[in-house]
């Protein structure tokens, strides 16, 4: 009986026209994987892990999986020992699919529906020697959606090149979201493209905090080939570039909407616990500075700066509520405030909150360019912290008069920061405003996309509660356990994980995929630009900046 025929009288859909016939299901479970007996005419040098599969069942079903591991057979166990001669092709050909044989290890992942509906978890498996075929343009597309205004194309599965692998954006700003790799896997890169994405989707406004100018304006590669910032991508106010250091900004040729300063009368005790690590403060130290904030008011920070003790100190010291030693520790040690030529006595700096607030929540993305002080990380951790704990404070605010009817929701924010495990390491995560937001998962409509190359130093509790997380190589133990943390089938992933290159490739996994999925990521270059460019028509350009102009000047 032929095959079609065979397939009618057991009534399950007939095999994918043109689909590449790779093997039959030998064994495995729904926990661990399936194991695929290679066909004889199948090349195993041609396969790779992290390739898709679908599998024909008995019945109208049909298994998306995805192929995590690749093995050698043999039906004799003297083969191993007594192979043929190198020079024996004939044997070698006979024995090639027959004694010996070749094994691949599939992760199935959804079931794919006769009628062509939305794929679905998986509940059950196959039976022996169901037939395994390379999956199809058409049902990797089925999985990955359609490209629309909330599925962004990301890249192409590993040897699909005309396949496009969508992420949902609606659904990646949804939660905290992460991206993790070694240096030199192109981290700024992919984060460009998804921010790019969202910009260009509208579905969220982001506030970037830039330490190494790699997101506003064009950024050079280690070829010397430049790449557009996405002020550059984005002409038409849908972007704006604030800078610490207008000098390196000028040198750049970068163009910025206005320069940030911070008073030091601005500054409170919770904007300089983060750095308790980096300037050596102790735990009594750090309680000082809130006794210190209580006793001196607004000016704390500008009295411990001056070059002559005041009066208020002396007292303090001479009434024994504070030591002298811990008063002097303390003051050595905030020496790094006179070394920041952005934190100033004249108390401009809230104005400067209050207009990033008013971009954002119009819906105005803002990139922070931090210039040569990028490299301080003193620098970049302050100004992190001082910004996003007022915008988020705004942001609870503005949530809590819309629940009582009294305003609109605030529109969603992405936060995006460098470095994070500086955030989010389990001794502060608990009580920093990052660790907050992570766990509050968009309560407040602010979400976190970290970028990190030790994701193993965020703390537990953060990590469990990054929805999406895109991963590039990585290669230590610990940092590789950690992006698996509350994975199912994760030991399946290690090692597709482990086997990427070392750019341009990336495992995507959680809330904005159906399916964990291994893609070459899209050039960052003319045929994006195009793309994202061409988004929005002239009327939305101009009602946009209108929009913008009336909520800054009150025009």
């Amino acid at each position: 009986m032929p095959d079609s025929d065979l397939d009618t009288f057991l009534g399950r859909p007939p095999l994918t026209r043109g689909a590449r016939p790779l093997g039959v299901v030998v064994g495995g479970s729904l926990s661990h994987g399936l194991e695929v007996m290679l066909d004889p005419h199948t090349v195993l040098e041609g396969l790779a892990v992290g390739r898709y599969v679908v599998i024909h069942g008995q019945t109208r079903k049909r298994f998306f999986g995805m192929v995590t591991d690749l093995s050698l057979g043999a039906t004799q166990p003297d083969l191993a020992s007594h192979p043929p001669a190198a020079d024996d092709a004939y044997s070698a050909e006979v024995l090639r699919g027959t004694a010996a044989y070749g094994l691949m290890h599939v992760a199935p992942m959804l079931e794919l529906t006769a009628e062509g509906g939305e794929p679905r978890p998986i509940k059950t498996i196959p039976a022996h020697f169901a037939q395994v075929l390379e999956a199809s343009e058409a049902e990797v597309n089925l999985v990955f959606g359609a490209e629309d205004r909330s599925h962004f194309h990301i890249g192409a599965p590993l040897e699909m090149d005309e396949v496009h692998v969508n992420l949902d954006l609606a659904r990646l700003v949804e939660r905290s979201s992460g991206v993790f790799g070694k240096s030199g896997t192109g981290k700024s890169f992919i984060t460009r493209m998804l921010l790019a994405g969202v910009v260009r989707a509208g579905l969220a406004s982001c506030l970037v905090f830039d330490m190494h100018n790699d997101y506003g304006w064009s950024v050079r590669d280690e070829t010397g080939r430049e790449y557009k910032g996405l002020r550059q991508l984005f002409t038409d106010g849908r972007v704006s570039v604030i800078t610490l250091d207008p000098e390196t900004s000028r040198h750049r040729q970068s163009k910025t909407d206005r320069e940030l300063r911070i008073s030091l009368r601005q500054i409170e005790p919770e904007d300089v616990e983060l750095l308790a690590g980096l300037l050596g403060l102790s735990e009594i130290q750090v309680g000082a500075l809130h006794f210190l904030r209580r006793r001196l008011g607004r000016d704390w920070i500008v009295k411990l700066l001056a070059e002559k003790e005041s009066d208020e100190l002396k007292v303090l010291v001479d009434e024994e509520r504070l030591m002298a030693g811990t008063l002097g520790a303390i003051q050595r040690k905030f020496e790094l405030f006179r070394r920041l030529p952005f934190l100033q006595e004249d108390p401009l700096g809230e104005d400067a909150v209050e207009e990033i607030f008013a971009r954002l929540n119009q819906g105005t993305s803002v990139v922070l360019e931090f210039g040569r002080y990028g490299t301080q990380l003193e620098a970049y951790l302050l100004v992190a912290n001082y910004l996003t704990r007022r915008i988020h404070s705004r942001y609870v605010e503005r949530k809590n008069r819309a629940a009582g009817g009294q305003a609109q929701d605030p529109r969603p924010l992405v936060i995006v920061i460098e470095e994070a495990h500086k955030f989010l390491d389990p001794t502060v995560a608990g009580h920093t405003i990052f660790g907050t937001i992570a766990r509050e998962l968009r309560k407040y409509n602010v979400t976190l996309l970290v970028v990190d190359q030790r994701p193993s130093a965020i703390d537990e509790e953060v990590m469990s509660q990054i929805g999406t997380r895109v991963t590039c190589l990585l290669d230590n133990e610990a940092d590789i356990r950690a992006v698996f943390s509350g994975v199912s089938g994760a030991g399946a992933l290690r090692e597709v994980l482990a086997r990427l290159d070392t750019r341009q490739q990336a495992l995507i996994l959680g809330h904005a995929v159906p399916m964990p999925v291994v893609v070459q990521t899209r050039e960052y270059g003319e045929a994006l630009y195009a793309e994202l460019t061409g988004a929005a028509d002239e009327g939305e350009r101009k009602a946009r900046r209108e929009r913008t102009r009336k909520t800054l000047y009150g025009e």
